[in-house]
């Protein structure tokens, strides 16, 4: 699991808080966690524990996913009521969905609710496929600006987070993603702070 805290004033401090899995267990408990906390402003680390020790990233891989949705919106690909189509791959997605069937389609802005709130699966597969055709090639695209952000330790191999060998990051390198998040997309940043959202009758 991953924890994320931050405080409302300027200097904004990000901690991310990494589980290993087995293959990166050790004897130590404390070789388990990854973890860094970073004031935004100056960059400067106030603490850092195996923030470059590899770790799955989870579902903080929907922050990566979520930038690209925000850059094809800003460069006018798509707009937040723009129609996102559901695949047979899209819907077979598990286990946290919105239970999404093959041939429905959800808004730009209700997939962002999806990913913040519910972090829905099958809604990460649908955005991924809208943008580069497979999941695959958005995952291409995903590894892509990573290194242009300079998360040079993170690979991508899905758009959710779901379990994969070779799906990589640090935790150093998602703290460079969240900086860039709200330094290139403040005006979407207020979605994160979403504690719900409705859609197809239900209360998510």
């Amino acid at each position: 699991k991953i924890i994320s805290v931050t405080t409302r004033n300027t200097l904004w401090l990000l901690m991310f808080t990494f589980c290993a899995f087995a293959a990166f267990s050790a004897p130590a408990q404390a070789a388990k966690y990854a973890a860094i906390v970073i004031e935004e402003n100056s960059g400067r680390v106030l603490f850092a524990r195996n923030a470059d020790s590899l770790r799955y990233p989870a579902s903080l891989t929907k922050i990566m996913t979520l930038y690209l949705l925000f850059e094809d919106i800003s460069a006018g690909h798509l707009t937040l009521k723009s129609r996102i189509p559901v695949s047979k791959i899209a819907a077979g997605r598990s286990p946290s969905k919105l239970y999404l069937k093959p041939g429905q389609s959800i808004s730009t802005e209700q997939a962002i609710y999806a990913l913040v709130t519910k972090s829905a699966n099958d809604v990460a597969t649908a955005i991924a496929e809208k943008l580069s055709v497979s999941e695959q090639a958005f995952a291409k695209r995903m590894t892509r600006k990573a290194r242009a952000l300079g998360m040079s330790q993170t690979t991508f191999r899905n758009a959710s987070g779901l379990p994969h060998s070779k799906q990589l990051s640090t935790a150093r390198d998602m703290a460079r993603l969240a900086i860039a998040m709200r330094r290139d997309f403040p005006q979407y940043f207020k979605y994160f702070s979403t504690k719900s959202f409705n859609w197809n009758g239900r209360k998510f």
